[in-house]
This record gives C-alpha cells, structure tokens and sequence, in this order.
C-alpha cells in the first residue's frame, strides 16, 4: 500500500489538538468525522480549562453519597433503568478506584495531561486572531451550607501539595466576587490560575483551520467499521472506504463499538451530560461557577449564560431526557435570580468515560498501526492539548513510557 497520511479518526476537541501537534511537527495528517469538528460532544462543555482539574471522580465515600446524588432533588446523578445491566460492573471498578492512595496515583496521571491546559491552548491560539476566546479565570465552587467547604477535603489537599493557589471564602466575600450569585449560597472555595473556554465551539472550529492550514485534509466520513489488512488498515463507511497505515482513534463513546469486532472489549460508557444556553442573560458573571449539590456549572460565554451539568448514564444513542430542560431552568433561577431564562438553547452530549477517570492513550495492544486517544470523560477539554502532543510524540517514536505508562489500553484487557 503506498505510503498514506496518519489518520484521525475523530474530530472532536481531542481529534483536533492531535491533528495540530501532529501537523506542527511535519507529520502527514487527516482527520476525519461524519460531522463538523468540535460540534459534538466537545461543544456543549462547561469550558473550564484547568490545570488544576486532576481530581479523578471516584473520591473516599463515594458509595455512600451516589444514592443521595441520585435520589436528590438536583439530581446530579442518574442511571437510566435500561443501562443498570451494565452500570453494575463499570460502578464495580469504579468504586475500586476510590481509595486515598488509588486517588493520590490517578491524580498523578491527570496532572500531566491537565498541567499545561492553558499554556498550550494559547499556543494554539497564538497567531489565530482568535486569542481572546480564553480568558483568565477562577472556578468558584460555591456552597449553600457554610459549614461543608473545607480545604482539608482530600481533593483540595492534593491540589494545595502540587502547588495550587486556593482560598476558602465567606458569603460576604463570595457575593463581592460574583454580584449575581443568590444569597443562598454561604460560602465557596476558590480556585485560582485557570482559563475558561468563551466558545468552545469556536475554539474547535479555529483550531481547525489552524491545522487545514498546516496541511490537514479534514474530511467527512461515517466510519461503520475498521479492519486491519495485510499492510495498514481500511476505514470501511456505508458506500466506500479508506485506507490508513496508522490510525489514531479519538471517535469518543462511538470507539468502543469499532474495537470490539477486533475483540478489544474496554469498560468505555457514555456519561451524558446536558447544558441549556440562555442567549438574552440579562446577568454576567466573571468566572465559572459551580453550585456544589447540584453539581452544575455556570459560565458566561459569547453566546451568552452556559449552565451544564448532570451525569446521566444510558446508551449513547438514547434520545435526551427533556424533563432535565425544566429542572436546569429551576437550578439556572436559583443559582442566578435575575436570569432572564426565556428561549434557552438545550443540548445532550456523551461524555465517553472509564472507571478511573483516565483516557486510553497509545497503540492498541496487538494491532500495529493503531493507537488509542479517547475516554477523557470530564476533562476532554482541558487534556486535549497535552494528549495531541502524548500522541504525536507516540507517532514519532518518542513517548516517555515514565508519563504514559498509566494511560495503557492493557490495564483493562
């Protein structure tokens, strides 16, 4: 087979960044989706953008406080009643990774793809015209019980060894930062040195053109399978194919189903998460904010007031659940009385999630010429610039084994 371009299958966030550190290097690149870049799953994030956001979700006592999140009012948690068959396993492992010291080596993991979120970012931004799309930020986790925040919590002791800047503040000092947020929430603590993405739409769709001009083919494409040949591989779609000696494959929740006809079985779900857009706010805030029992957060965008949240687990192609339009609606209100909420914009995405929080990162265990780059769950956004560079570095023949040994398909095969 003639020599042909690394192949990228799958254009959302992470799909791009590894199309641009791959192009930036010299590398032959196409990228290939069946639908826009970055118009998926990664447009309808939160846009937080933290190098500080290495805190795997599966904390000590986790499996004391999932009824509650899942009987709560907020609902930040649900199992949708098809999916228990196959949640009982994944939660299985997942509350295997809860231990302090399971904890503190994931954590390890996520900081090297976390660390240089916003640095990288405006590298790739640099040069775009586009630059102002990230702007300087703190993430305001703000409680309505003034007694729960605490800086001894595990999560927040780990952030402060590494070296973060955090502060625990009172209601007084909260309402000062953040004017529009209601009285009801009586404390928070704040996390400081962050960006936050004001499109990440946008910020895909820059980037994308960004690396077309770097001599990237993006191409749409529905792949319905892959299959390796005799030298390199076939993309097969619905009428024709293509041919690739390498591919990296970054489809998201949509990889599992194009490895197990390989007979590579991962523990991969689809976390849905929703968000409504209020176009006409009426209200700004001036960093992301977290509701802590609801688990929601707000951002103030170009498109206007974001709110996203909930973790829903159910099979990636279930249609949304709309009642969530009209509780995000009542969260929206509480958290900002003076919201304007009329018209808002509702969106369902998949979070493609593993049971310790860590994507696949590297070749495909006894397949040449396939390498894994999906699994981000909730913090796709912000490694994908440092999972562009793992992956080009994979491509090139220089990975630090040392830094991407915890990534490895085999911890689950």
């Amino acid at each position: 087979m003639e020599e042909s371009p690394v192949t990228v299958l799958g254009a959302g966030i992470v799909g791009i960044c590894c199309a641009l550190s791959l192009a930036q290097r010299g590398l032959s690149v196409r990228l290939i989706d069946r639908s826009e870049p970055g118009q998926a799953t990664s447009y309808g994030n939160a846009g937080i953008i933290s190098p500080w956001s290495f805190i795997p979700m599966a904390l000590p006592g986790i499996w004391k406080k999932a009824p509650g999140m899942m009987l709560s009012a907020e609902r930040p948690l649900v199992v949708r009643p098809d999916f228990w068959p196959r949640m009982l396993g994944w939660g299985s492992q997942f509350l295997a990774n809860s231990s302090e010291s399971t904890v503190r080596d994931l954590a390890v993991a996520m900081a090297y793809l976390c660390t240089p979120s916003v640095q990288l970012f405006r590298q790739h931004l640099h040069g775009t015209g586009h630059e102002t799309l990230l702007s300087d930020s703190w993430y305001v986790q703000a409680s309505r019980d003034a007694s729960k925040p605490t800086l001894d919590a595990l999560e927040y002791r780990i952030r402060l060894e590494r070296g973060g800047d955090l502060e625990l503040i009172t209601a007084n000092e909260l309402h000062r930062l953040e004017p529009a947020l209601s009285d009801e929430f009586k404390a928070a603590v704040l996390i400081k040195g962050q960006a936050r993405a004001l499109s990440p739409g946008k910020i895909a769709q820059v980037l994308t053109e960004k690396a077309q001009e770097l001599g990237v083919d993006v191409i749409h494409f529905e792949a319905t399978s892959i299959q390796q040949q005799p030298q390199g591989w076939s993309i097969q779609g619905a009428t024709e194919s293509l041919q690739a000696n390498e591919i990296i494959l970054c489809a998201g929740v949509w990889s599992k189903q194009l490895l197990e006809p390989l007979g590579v079985k991962l523990p991969l779900v689809a976390e849905r998460g929703y968000h409504l857009e209020f176009a006409n706010a009426g209200v700004t805030i001036n960093n992301s904010i977290m509701d802590v029992e609801a688990k929601l957060v707000a951002s103030s965008m170009k498109n206007g007031m974001r709110l996203a949240g909930a973790a829903e687990f159910g099979d990636a192609e279930a249609l949304p659940d709309e009642r969530r339009q009209q509780l995000l609606t009542r969260q929206a209100k509480f958290m900002f009385p003076d919201l304007s909420v009329e018209q808002p914009a509702f969106w369902m995405g998949r979070r493609p999630s593993f049971p310790d929080s860590l994507p696949v990162l590297g070749p495909v265990p006894g397949f040449d010429g396939l390498f894994a780059a999906f699994g981000h769950s909730h913090f796709g956004l912000m490694m994908a610039p440092q999972t562009g560079e793992v992956m080009a570095d994979f491509i090139s023949g220089q990975a630090s084994q040392e830094h991407v040994a915890a990534f490895s398909c085999g911890r689950f095969l």
